[in-house]
């Protein structure tokens, strides 16, 4: 009995060849090469504006223990980058939701270490920032789960040979 039937796939060479074809670039229309190299620009664009010009120091709000979270946030950006420029390039969709399950992790990092840390001094103005950065820390962290969650469903569904589903 072929376990794989059900799924639209089988075991065996041709299951193999499509296993093989879907991780090394089998063409997948619904991954962009403009939105991919568009994120890449935007998240260069950020690297830059933070660690070069102007540089997170111009933003009163931020204090001299942001360095310590800066690290991950760099670290993050970069990832996004390497993974929209690979993708741009070679596109599949198992290496996409791959490259995204990593991002969302070191992402996920970035904004604990955030929490940690929290570099924010909003001074004498009004009392509530703090508590709606750390509300919007919390949404971040937990829609990058949810988000994970989907990119490995994205993933074994990539593996198995199954087609995106439709929009």
């Amino acid at each position: 009995m072929d376990l794989a039937a059900p799924l639209g796939g089988t075991f065996g060479t041709s299951g193999q060849a499509t296993l093989r074809a879907t991780l090394v670039g089998m063409p997948d229309r619904t991954i962009s090469r403009s939105g991919s190299i568009g994120s890449a620009i935007v998240n260069a664009l950020l690297l830059y504006g933070i660690n070069v010009w102007p540089g997170w120091r111009v933003l009163p709000f931020l204090t001299a223990d942001m360095p310590r979270a800066l690290d991950l946030i760099n670290a993050s950006l970069i990832a996004g980058i390497i993974v929209n420029l690979v993708c741009a390039v070679i596109r599949a969709r198992a290496l996409l939701a791959l490259g995204n399950l990593v991002v969302m992790g070191v992402g996920v990092a970035a904004m604990m270490r955030l929490w940690e840390v929290f570099p924010f001094d909003f001074g004498a103005s009004w009392s509530g920032w703090p508590v709606v950065v750390r509300v919007l820390l919390v949404l971040g962290i937990v829609g990058s789960v949810i988000g994970a969650i989907v990119e490995l469903v994205n993933l074994f569904r990539a593996l198995a040979g199954l087609e995106p589903r439709a929009r």
